[in-house]
């Protein structure tokens, strides 16, 4: 019997991801990206966790997502939170946590219909 997951509205579904990439519906990324249900976008410049600064995450505000996650590479960091104060003052969680963890919690919130953000730092 083959199982597979269920995919009936084109959701954006993380399918694998390694050291440098990730695979977003079976296409791969070696570069930082955001993803949600409906788009995976390459247009967040980043240039890694050191370059973070509070307009990257400002950029989050006009996407209006209930959470965003920060996929943060093999190991999980955590941005001074005055960074992301404007997200937290609108109402928009965020958490951070390494890339495979951000991935799948993606794929359970996007699959329960969470309006939910990920944006993956690639080293």
């Amino acid at each position: 019997m083959k199982l597979h997951l269920a995919n009936p509205a084109d959701t954006k579904l993380f399918t694998a991801y390694g050291a440098d990439y990730v695979m977003v519906n079976g296409e791969r990324h070696e570069r930082s990206i955001v993803v949600r249900a409906d788009e995976v976008r390459s247009d967040w410049q980043v240039g890694g966790f050191e370059a973070l600064d509070e307009a990257h995450f400002a950029w989050f505000l006009a996407l209006k997502p209930d959470i965003l996650l920060l996929g943060t590479g093999e190991l999980q960091r955590f941005p001074h939170p005055r960074l992301y104060r404007a997200l937290t003052e609108a109402g928009i969680g965020v958490e951070c946590m390494t890339t495979p963890a951000a991935c799948r919690t993606y794929n359970i919130l996007a699959a329960e219909g969470r309006k939910v953000v990920t944006a993956i730092l690639m080293p």
